[in-house]
């Protein structure tokens, strides 16, 4: 297995954006289950994740596939009181860094409660008004 697949699994549920920001390119495209859009860019991601790391609980990896730099990490974990399970679809830069990062999950009553609590959080960090800014 890939070390910073590795150290994603390690990293990724902690809700720790430094470490986080580790493993990510500094171009990093991140596309999240709860809306069809992407987020780019290092800081951006690692506080987006570092805040899914927080809204889950009972996170783990049941299983990886994948070689190269092209990988699936199925998950599980839970939104609140709902069970939730997904894929972590992750392709790697020539450096290992995680370059892009889509995530799919279900059920959609779980996706919506995640969305809930993102957007919540996302309301009270004041990160994200400079990202806001920064994306014009």
């Amino acid at each position: 297995m890939h070390p910073t697949i590795i150290k994603m699994k390690e990293v990724v549920a902690s809700g720790d954006d430094n470490k986080i920001h580790e493993i990510l390119a500094e171009g990093v495209q991140f596309m999240p289950p709860t809306y069809w859009a992407t987020w780019t860019g290092r800081e951006p991601v690692a506080a987006v994740l570092g805040h899914v790391g927080q809204v889950f609980s009972d996170f783990r990896y049941r299983r990886v596939m994948g070689e190269g730099n092209d990988w699936a990490l199925e998950f599980q974990c839970k939104v609140g009181e709902l069970d939730a399970v997904g894929v972590d679809l992750i392709t790697l830069d020539d450096d290992g860094l995680i370059a892009k990062f889509e995530v799919v999950m279900r059920p959609l009553k779980s996706v919506a409660a995640l969305r809930e609590a993102m957007n919540a959080r996302v309301m009270t960090d004041p990160r994200f008004l400079e990202y806001r800014k920064a994306l014009g």
